[in-house]
């Protein structure tokens, strides 16, 4: 399957930002690239080795990291990215040099801290159409799908709890197609019943699981909500918000990852001391 590398997506990124007014959420990005790109349903919708995303949404993970790294776009706490003044004035070719502007960062950075060597044309051409693997979302959701069932919906009940729903219940009967607990989440005066499902998956969930979950919530709830380990194909999504039919909020395994760390549910995030040895000061004891 040919996805488009992330040094293929730098340009596209970028213009992307640019005809969405500037700024978007991740799957707003991801959205806009595959339209002005045209990229067929099966390409976006292949899914990376980590089993937890598509590979092209990983590549544009790493296309929008390394834009970061020099200055191109910027995001903000809530995912969303936004195209800087710098990135506005970027050309195609420029874009085309990011991933070895960023490799000199590190090589820079490397060198000041043990001499390195310049890296070989081998390690220049590997790190331009490989950037490297990221391992705790791995590790993360290895440990989501090893777990029991009823363990996985009791996590999703924390999670809605955390989110600020009430009243959150799981109910996992079977013959309830599908249907795993309910919750209420209140909106100011307003509240909304959403019922939930949840999939130990390591694959892509399809639209017939979506198509599902609807029917078996409709007249029961005004929301619902789908939790899994893994992704959900292109149709799937275009199912969930498809007109005229009550909408089903969608939860992958990324989203998940970064949910989790977001609520701190068993996700820690360690700040590493850097000492500074002010010889200055010393002198002047």
């Amino acid at each position: 399957m040919s996805v488009p590398a992330f040094h293929e997506l730098l340009w596209p990124t970028l213009a992307a930002l640019k005809a969405m007014g500037g700024s978007a959420s991740n799957e707003e990005l991801l959205a806009k690239v595959i339209e002005l790109e045209r990229i067929s349903d099966p390409v976006a919708s292949f899914i990376h080795t980590d089993n937890r995303q598509t590979k092209l949404g990983y590549n544009l993970a790493w296309a929008k990291t390394y834009l970061k790294r020099v200055g191109a776009i910027g995001n903000s706490g809530r995912g969303v990215w936004a195209i800087t003044d710098a990135g506005e004035r970027f050309t195609q070719a420029e874009a085309a040099k990011v991933p070895q502007l960023v490799r000199r960062q590190d090589y820079d950075r490397r060198r000041e801290q043990s001499g390195d060597e310049e890296p070989t044309t081998e390690e220049a051409v590997a790190a331009n159409q490989s950037p490297p693997e990221e391992t705790w979302k791995d590790r993360l959701l290895t440990a989501l799908r090893v777990m029991q069932p009823d363990a996985f919906e009791r996590l999703a009940q924390r999670i809605l709890r955390e989110a600020g729903f009430v009243k959150v219940e799981v109910t996992g009967r079977s013959g309830d197609g599908g249907i795993d607990g309910i919750g209420v989440l209140r909106v100011n005066l307003v509240s909304f019943q959403v019922l939930f499902q949840c999939k130990r998956y390591q694959g892509s969930v399809g639209s017939g699981a979506v198509r599902d979950f609807r029917g078996a919530m409709v007249g029961r709830s005004d929301k619902g909500l789908i939790i899994t380990t893994g992704t959900f194909s292109g149709e799937a999504k275009k199912e969930a918000t498809r007109d005229g039919a009550p909408p089903i909020e969608l939860i992958e395994g990324d989203s998940l990852c970064d949910l989790l760390k977001s609520l701190k549910l068993g996700v820690a995030t360690e700040m590493v001391e850097r000492i500074i040895v002010d010889a200055e000061w010393f002198s002047r004891v």
